[in-house]
């Protein structure tokens, strides 16, 4: 039987509101040692805030984290995966999209996130899948994170 998502995933996903402020998200990135966040608008799924995010479209841009808006430099539409989701198959996708997170949804409610990170710790087939599926043309941040994992 193929592992799924729902395995590898985490469930205590933090978010961060749209309308916040860059400074409030770096806040709560550091509160929880994380590395995003994912964004909502009310209690729906808008968007994921990375740390490149902020360096790229805060830092890079000389923009004021105290006046930008989560909303203006998050990363939209957000790539999405189902608990029921195989493993295999989520992993195909971040490599697909160049995404290192899927947050993860059912019934069109987020139940919770899987990394790239969290996939390559979870198994040694998974490691051995990810050795598989990468190419000359993935960045080398995800590289990094299959690299690190491989023994």
């Amino acid at each position: 039987m193929p592992l799924k998502v729902e395995g590898a995933m985490i469930e205590d996903v933090v978010t961060v509101d749209a309308k916040a402020t860059v400074k409030e998200a770096v806040e709560i990135m550091n509160k929880h040692e994380i590395g995003c966040l994912v964004v909502i608008k009310g209690n729906k799924l808008v968007g994921i805030l990375t740390e490149r995010d902020m360096l790229k479209k805060v830092i890079g841009e000389s923009r004021n984290p105290e006046t930008t808006k989560v909303r203006e430099i998050m990363t939209t539409p957000v790539i999405t995966t189902s608990p029921t989701t195989n493993l295999e198959e989520a992993a195909k996708l971040m490599f697909e999209k160049n995404v290192k997170k899927l947050p993860v949804v059912s019934e069109g409610k987020l139940v919770g996130l899987v990394t790239l990170t969290d996939l390559a710790r979870f198994q040694p087939e998974i490691i051995r899948l990810l050795r598989r599926i990468i190419d000359k043309n993935t960045p080398k941040r995800m590289k990094k994170v299959v690299d690190y994992y491989i023994v």
